[in-house]
């Protein structure tokens, strides 16, 4: 899934990629690919941040009760 996000108050880095990318797994990659945002912690709404894309060797990667 790629694409983009915008933020409502009150998310986090691992709320978002729990939400659009369905795992905090890809919270390092959520952040890599939006570093112009990298010190936020706690987003107000209206911000605009790319989804990278997730491939199935990644999800390949996750625990059993992470997929």
């Amino acid at each position: 899934m790629s694409g983009f996000y915008t933020t409502v108050q009150g998310d986090t880095w691992d709320m978002i990629a729990h939400k659009k990318l369905g795992s905090t797994a890809y919270t390092d990659q959520l952040i890599s690919a939006n570093m112009e945002h990298v010190e936020t912690f706690l987003f107000p709404a209206g911000i605009t941040l790319r989804l990278p894309e997730i491939t199935e060797t990644q999800r390949g990667n996750l625990p059993p009760w992470k997929r």
